[in-house]
Parts: structure tokens; C-alpha cells; sequence
């Protein structure tokens, strides 16, 4: 059962209680992420989630892990481009602690000046890491390169420069911009009564004050671009990326299906071309990023130099195929099956459904129930996906980075 409940200073609360269940997932999700940071400032957000495991008025940082691992909890958190979560799984029995926990981070971290400089090395090695992970590394520089100068195409780590140079100021003054009580939402899902949850939430949350900044977005403009980086590495990465749609465009379910048919699990076109009927990649897939006013489809691939061009070859017939001849009734019809139990499938736990619950309320302002999602779904026509097909895969729309050890570049041809 879905629940909502505004706080009087702005915070929203939204639950769904499944009563057998014995655990509850709480989440607090925060409007701001990597979008909403200039350039001067790039990565705060992220240094931000960090600093606050680091210590509160009442609890050190060990305190803050003997309390959760005390009840057998886990406590985690991440960042995005558009919002920040801070959540913790515990048994049903200990709903006022996860609360107790969650408000203590958010509303009473101290951001000490040692703590902040210990935190500069944590996250500089974390960029560190990252450039060493090629695949991870290929999907950031390509929306770097298809959305150029623009805080989307930004890495939400932020840059090695970026965050050495953030100072305490600047940290506490994001936190303070846009850690707001009507900037927020708590989500929880499990073995709990709504009222409860809400009375909980009064308590260790009713006290935040302060409003949201007024920000108008600038909608990235789309640029087609072929990179290439070089690296020395075994494998060439590529993402090959078509301009998609925001989260809540009408086009979204036939992208949806769409997506899941060209690289969206193993029986898919991608994987079985490039894949089974050839063994030219061990990893193909094509995935959606959505935002609130726009998206991207990419399609990604690793691969030996040797066999570069042959799997970019390969990735463009399948594209212009489904151009040029259309996806078959059939073909949808599985693709909708596919999309519906995977849907249904990764619910089946109170964490995912604590992270449906709250990036709905947060980014849509209201909750679609499963049915109604399913409905979504099977409205979904042949006519519809292949309209949605000639007007997405078309070849000058197209964007390619590529990055390993190449001599010559690719081509789209």
C-alpha cells in the first residue's frame, strides 16, 4: 500500500508497506546532484555524501558504523547527476534507529576542516581508480563529448583540479543551498505503518529549515562527434550514442522496449550478432540515461583492436536494419514480456522498492503504481517503435568515442 505525507516545513514522505516483509529500506533522497554545480566547483556533491560518514555532533564516524552494524544494518550512499541518496536496510524492529541515524548525518555533520582534507585524498584516489577502469571511464568521456560545456557531460566525481581545490566554504555553502526540507523526500518500503513512519520523520527531521534555490535548467544541445582516446590498454571500448528522450516524455516505454531489444539481455540483436553468431566481444549492451529534459541511448562494446571496425560494422547493419525493415509484432510482444518481468522481478526486495518510491516523488511528483506502468507498456504498438526507430537511429545523428589502443580511428560507414 502507497502512502504520502507532507511535513509542515516541506519534507515529503512517502511509503509502501508490505507486511511480509521483516525488513525496511529508508532513503533520503536530496534534489541535487553533479547538475547543479558550477564549474569551479565540480564533484561537490559527491565530496559532500562522503563527509557525511565522517561525524556528527553526537556520533564519531566509528560510532556511526558500531551503530549500524550493531543491528546487523547496511548504510550506504550515492550520487547522481540530478540527486544524492543517503539510505539504510534494517529489521522492521529497528525503524527508529535507521531514522535516528539518517537525520543525525544529514542535519548535524560537522564538516571539520581535517576531515574534509582526509576526504580530498579518499576522493582523488576514487578518480584515480577510476581512469584505471576503462569501461567506466568510455561512458563519461562520451557524454562529455555529447554534451559538451554542459553540467550533464560533467564526471560526477568531478575533476583531479576540481576537487583539490574546493575549500570548506564552498563545501558548507552547497550543503547549506540545497539541503532543504522541501528539497527532500524520504522514502521507506517493508514491514512498516505509514503514521509511524510519519511521526518518526517529525521527529528527527521536523526541525529542518530553509527553502530551495529557484534554478532554471539549460536543456543540452545534442552534438554529433567521432573521439577517439588512446590508451594502453588490451581492448578497445566503444559507446555509440543516439540523442534519447527525458525520463517523463511520452516516448519513454517505446524506447524502453526499443532498448531492450537491441542490447537489453541476451537474446537481444547486439548480443547475438556480435556475440553468439560471431564471439567478437565478451561485452555488448545498449542502456538509457535519462534526465529531466533530456537523454541519451548508447550502445557499448569491448573488443580486441583487430576487431574494432568489424563491431562497429556489425552495431550499424543491426541499426539499419530495424530502420530500413521495421520490428515485427513478435519481436515486441517478447520485448514487452521481457521489460514487464524484469520490472516485477527487480521489486522483490524493500531496497528497490524504497528506490522506486523516492526517485518518483522526487523526480515525477507522483507515484505510478505497477499496473499502471504495465498498461504503459502493453499500449506500446509495432507502429509506435518503428516510428520511434526511423526517428532516433538515423546515421547522422549518431556520436562515437572510442577508447584503447588504436592506430587509426574507426569509421562510420
Amino acid at each position: 500500500m502507497y502512502n504520502k505525507t507532507v511535513l509542515s516545513n516541506g519534507i515529503k514522505i512517502v511509503s509502501e508497506t508490505i507486511p511480509h516483509f521483516r525488513s525496511v529500506t529508508i532513503g533520503v533522497w536530496v534534489g541535487t546532484g553533479s547538475r547543479n554545480e558550477a564549474n569551479d566547483i565540480q564533484g561537490v556533491s559527491h565530496f559532500i555524501e562522503h563527509l557525511m560518514f565522517k561525524g556528527t555532533a553526537s556520533r564519531s564516524a566509528k560510532d556511526i558504523a558500531d551503530t549500524v552494524d550493531a543491528v546487523g544494518g547496511q548504510l550506504n550512499a550515492f550520487t547522481a547527476k540530478e540527486y544524492t541518496c543517503y539510505y539504510m536496510k534494517v529489521l522492521d524492529s529497528h525503524l527508529e534507529l535507521a531514522l535516528d541515524v539518517l537525520s543525525d548525518m544529514l542535519t548535524a555533520s560537522l564538516f571539520k576542516p581535517e576531515d574534509i582534507e582526509r576526504e580530498r585524498k579518499v576522493i582523488l584516489e576514487e578518480i584515480h581508480m577510476y581512469q584505471d577502469s576503462p569501461e567506466d571511464m568510455v561512458h563519461d568521456l562520451h557524454m562529455e563529448n555529447v554534451w559538451p560545456n554542459h553540467p550533464l557531460g560533467s564526471n560526477i566525481l568531478g575533476t583531479l583540479a576540481s576537487v583539490a581545490s574546493l575549500q570548506p566554504a564552498m563545501i558548507i555553502d552547497y550543503y547549506r543551498k540545497f539541503y532543504t526540507p522541501d528539497n527532500l523526500v524520504i522514502a521507506a518500503a517493508g514491514n512498516l505503518q505509514h503514521q509511524e513512519l510519519v511521526a518518526l520523520a517529525e521527529k528527527y527531521f521536523g526541525a529542518m529549515t530553509g527553502t530551495k534555490p529557484k534554478l532554471a535548467f539549460d536543456p543540452p544541445a545534442w552534438h554529433v562527434t567521432q573521439k577517439v582516446f588512446n590508451k594502453d590498454i588490451e581492448q578497445v571500448h566503444l559507446c555509440l550514442g543516439t540523442e534519447g528522450v527525458p525520463y517523463d516524455a511520452p516516448k519513454t516505454y517505446p524506447l524502453f522496449l526499443l532498448n531492450n531489444l537491441l542490447g537489453g539481455g541476451i537474446s537481444s540483436r547486439l548480443f547475438q550478432s556480435i556475440r553468439e553468431e560471431r564471439g567478437l566481444a565478451y561485452t555488448v549492451y545498449s542502456y538509457l540515461s535519462s534526465y529531466c529534459d533530456a537523454g541519451v541511448m548508447t550502445i557499448y562494446a569491448a573488443t580486441s583492436p583487430k576487431n574494432a571496425q568489424e563491431v562497429l560494422d556489425l552495431i550499424l547493419a543491426n541499426l539499419r536494419d530495424i530502420v530500413k525493415k521495421g520490428i515485427s509484432s513478435q519481436e515486441l510482444k517478447k520485448s514487452q514480456e521481457q521489460l514487464k518481468g524484469n520490472l516485477m522481478l527487480g521489486l522483490e526486495s524493500s531496497s528497490s522498492r524504497m528506490t522506486r518510491l523516492g526517485k518518483q516523488e522526487l523526480m515525477l511528483g507522483r507515484f505510478e503504481t505497477l499496473d499502471d506502468v504495465v498498461r504503459k507498456i502493453e499500449a506500446v504498438t509495432v507502429d509506435d517503435l518503428n516510428n520511434l526507430a526511423r526517428h532516433i537511429l538515423h546515421e547522422n545523428r549518431f556520436s562515437l568515442t572510442v577508447l584503447g589502443p588504436l592506430d587509426k580511428e574507426l569509421i562510420i560507414r
